[in-house]
């Protein structure tokens, strides 16, 4: 029986963790992207994000000034027991988790237009932000795992969700994300990139899909796709914060639904940033 105080002080520590430090394939990547490059201002970018990811780490705090919106992925095994409500300890640990990072107030006041203007102004509690709806997905056994997303701003601007005609090709629907990608990726500033896609058979399913993406990354397991997807951009030579190079993706995360009979495939792009993606998890038995 897991109880809910648990996992309320779970989902605050993942959050707090998502938002201040890198894990350690990421910290990875980032140091054989610094031995690839040979670009010496994108060096120089490359080595102040490692040094900002170590500070963060150290003294936990917020790896970007955009603290990001919390995006909460909930593994619950068949087996699983909860003593209380689940969803209400979700959100409880993600209202504290922003106090004590603590996150940038964002959270709007108001409703329907009001919210939409932002006319009746913010409010000063960080905890006040609320989380984007919980994905909730089943697994084996008793443990209960709680991945938090802290996804920023400035890649949502440069995301897509769109439809793409495969023409009997698989291959050819990832690489039109990966060219949506790479124009877009120049507009982004805090790269190096990484495109995380996510197909499906309607525009819900393929961001759902995105999201998982992320939710699974690991930047030390690479498929074939996500590679394809990664040189893709790469040959625009972007490079760290636009100043040219040979890293402007640092990796690239893939995720490939249920098709339907049918010659469109829903593809959802979001172009994460140089922290991405932010994620923790925490497991409960």
């Amino acid at each position: 029986m897991i109880p809910v105080r648990e996992i309320i002080d779970a989902t605050r520590d993942a959050l707090v963790q998502a938002s201040t430090t890198f894990r350690p394939d990421q910290m990875a990547a980032y140091q054989a992207a610094l031995a690839r490059e040979t670009s010496a201002k994108s060096k120089w970018v490359l080595e102040q994000i490692i040094r900002d990811a170590e500070v963060g780490a150290a003294k936990k705090l917020a790896l970007c000034d955009d603290t990001g919106i919390p995006h909460v992925f909930v593994r619950i095994g068949e087996d699983a027991e909860v003593k209380g409500s689940l969803f209400s300890a979700l959100s409880e640990g993600v209202a504290a988790g922003l106090r004590d990072l603590p996150a940038r107030p964002m959270a709007v006041k108001g409703e329907g237009w009001d919210l939409l203007g932002q006319s009746q102004g913010m409010y000063d509690d960080p905890g006040m932000l609320a989380p984007a709806p919980f994905s909730v997905l089943p697994q084996k056994g008793k443990e209960l795992a709680i991945t938090v997303l802290m996804l920023g701003g400035g890649p949502e601007i440069r995301g897509k969700t769109y439809r793409v005609f495969h023409r009997h090709q698989g291959k050819s629907v990832l690489e039109e994300a990966a060219k949506w990608a790479a124009q877009e990726v120049i507009q982004l500033g805090c790269t190096p990139a990484i495109p995380c896609i996510g197909t499906g058979r309607t525009h819900y399913e393929a961001s759902h899909l995105m999201l998982q993406a992320m939710a699974e990354a690991d930047f030390t397991k690479q498929s074939e796709a996500e590679s394809m997807v990664t040189g893709i951009v790469n040959e625009t030579a972007c490079g760290s914060l636009g100043l040219g190079g040979d890293i402007t993706a640092l990796a690239a995360f893939v995720k490939i639904g249920p098709a339907r009979a049918s010659g469109v495939r829903i593809v959802s792009l979001r172009l994460g940033c140089c922290f991405d993606p932010r994620k923790a998890t925490v497991v409960l038995a």
